[in-house]
């Protein structure tokens, strides 16, 4: 028996054409019917009654229907559970991490963890949150390390996904210095002169985040917008160069504010709480992984 005849009648089961099923499934109707005929060859009996148009399942076709769905899905499967199978015993961590994170917070957050427990390999995709998403979603990660917010969920704030809360941190709104150490673009300074501001673009999840926290208040402002990118480390270093104001994670820019490199741009009304926190698949499976989990989760 070949696959194939297989979704060859449940494509033919759902129209009773057999010039429309050939069709579904890119093939020529002479080449179609004959593997047709040959499924029910190998049923040993008729499996359509072809004396209607459109063609009906036999009773036979009716019972087989169910078969026939039923091995489809069970192949379809077969892919999904193979890699469950191989994370059972894999020892390798697969996370995918904002960029932003893996370079302030992962290093020092993974360093704690070994001295708490044993890690093995470590995969680390750095990506925006977007793809990072993406990774997850498609089995790719097996975990996912970000900012989040409560008024900007996404894509893994719901089932089958869980997640813990690992860590926090800050936006704050910075800006290069002006020779007497005020900030050079504040964001409270007229309300007449447009205020340059550097923002995330929609595939990063701090720009979520400030989408959803900050831009109904800052229409009151004449807010200018003179650049945009994907990264905190870009936007930091336009800030550096005097381009304009950014909301800029506490844990990129705390060196800089020591030094006096950046200074804040606005209040600390202005500043946006964050949860740094990890996520994971509900179904997560291989003894490296949930013993990560529960040192990185504290369960």
């Amino acid at each position: 028996m070949n696959f194939t005849w297989l979704e060859d009648f449940v494509a033919l089961a759902a129209t009773g054409n057999f010039s429309r099923a050939a069709e579904d499934r890119h093939s020529s109707q002479p080449a179609f019917s004959r593997r047709i005929r040959a499924l029910e060859e190998w049923v040993g009996t008729d499996l359509f009654d072809r004396s209607s148009q459109p063609a009906r399942l036999t009773e036979v076709g009716e019972w087989f229907a169910g078969v026939a769905h039923e091995l489809i899905n069970r192949v379809e499967r077969v892919p999904g559970e193979a890699r469950q199978v191989a994370e059972a015993s894999s020892v390798t961590l697969r996370i995918a991490s904002t960029h932003a994170l893996s370079f302030t917070f992962l290093p020092r957050w993974l360093r704690g963890l070994e001295s708490q427990t044993t890690l093995g390999p470590v995969q680390l995709m750095s990506d925006v949150l977007q793809r990072c998403e993406a990774l997850m979603l498609q089995g790719q990660a097996q975990f996912v390390l970000t900012h989040a917010h409560a008024h900007a969920p996404g894509a893994l704030d719901a089932e089958p996904y869980r997640s813990a809360r690992i860590g926090e941190d800050r936006l704050i709104a910075v800006s290069a210095p002006d020779g007497h150490g005020k900030p050079q673009h504040p964001l409270a300074g007229s309300r007449s002169a447009a205020v340059p501001v550097l923002k995330y673009t929609e595939e990063s999840g701090l720009g979520r985040i400030t989408r959803a926290v900050l831009d109904r208040r800052l229409e009151v402002f004449p807010v200018q917008v003179v650049f945009t990118a994907h990264l905190a480390s870009v936007l930091r270093t336009m800030v550096l160069d005097a381009r304009g104001l950014a909301w800029l994670p506490q844990t990129l820019v705390q060196e800089d504010l020591d030094q006096g490199r950046l200074v804040a741009a606005a209040g600390s009304d202005w500043n946006v709480p964050l949860e740094i926190r990890l996520y994971r698949n509900r179904e997560l499976l291989g003894r490296a992984a949930d013993a990560f989990w529960k040192s990185a989760a504290g369960v």
